[in-house]
């Protein structure tokens, strides 16, 4: 019985006590942004493509920042989707399309694009645009979602971005893939969207979840979730976050 009990215990306290399972996509992504950023030499000129508010400067402050976004999302509530909420473009450098970027030839030494490709017409422009832009040996820091929901609406083109998708298409455009790293795994991803679904119900199907059995249940689930996680082997290719990338262009 006292074992039983232990166990019990070990497991609502690495639910209630740990980092949430399930939650960590946008922190995992920005340790990930943030160790990258740090090695790149001080100095080098770095353009931060589809930059919105600029939330990654922090991690450029020893580069060359300049900033670039179409600047055309409103935020409005009949945007719909998982984000609303007015942007601040007012410290863009640069405001213009993302595939037509008034910048020389060549001229950038890194371009950094973090969860913005999904918000393309057609990615493979921007990678074409990425190209011209670069010097010989300059860097891409890349990352998409393999899946998402709607978000920043309507300007929400694609989904599925899998790495196969990198490893076919951005050689087409001259650039090599040093560092392809999933974040997360399938399991991780499913106990994202368990945690949004009182949110989804109440926004969509206009349903409050109050019932005690549903947050039990979903306490449950979550744990036999965290349970497989432990023991992956790979999901991320069948379903994850999505991808970071350290690219270099040949």
């Amino acid at each position: 019985m006292n074992q039983f009990l232990s166990k019990v215990s070990r497991r609502i306290k690495s639910l209630f006590f740990d980092k949430p399972f399930g939650t960590q996509n946008a922190n995992n992504r920005n340790i990930w942004l943030k160790k990258v950023l740090s090695e790149i030499p001080s100095g080098k000129t770095l353009l931060d493509a589809g930059a919105g508010n600029g939330n990654k400067q922090k991690f450029c402050r020893h580069l060359n920042y300049i900033s670039q976004d179409v600047a055309q999302y409103e935020g409005t509530e009949e945007s719909g989707g998982l984000h609303t909420g007015q942007v601040d473009y007012s410290k863009l450098d640069i405001i213009s399309d993302i595939i037509d970027i008034p910048l020389e030839d060549n001229s950038l030494d890194v371009i950094l694009c973090v969860e913005v490709i999904e918000h393309v017409e057609n990615p493979l422009l921007v990678f074409k645009e990425f190209s011209r832009l670069l010097k010989k040996d300059g860097k891409l820091i890349l990352t998409a979602p393999f899946n998402s929901l709607t978000h920043y609406a309507p300007y929400h083109y694609s989904t599925g971005f899998s790495k196969y998708y990198y490893e076919k298409h951005l050689p087409e455009y001259g650039f090599q893939i040093i560092e392809l790293k999933s974040n997360g795994n399938y399991f991780e991803y499913f106990a994202q969207e368990t945690r949004r679904l009182s949110l989804v119900s109440k926004q969509y199907s206009n349903v409050k979840v109050l019932s005690p059995l549903f947050y039990l249940s979903r306490l449950y689930f979550l744990n036999y979730l965290k349970r497989q996680s432990k023991k992956d082997s790979n999901s991320d290719d069948l379903l994850c976050f999505g991808y970071n990338l350290f690219i270099k262009k040949l």
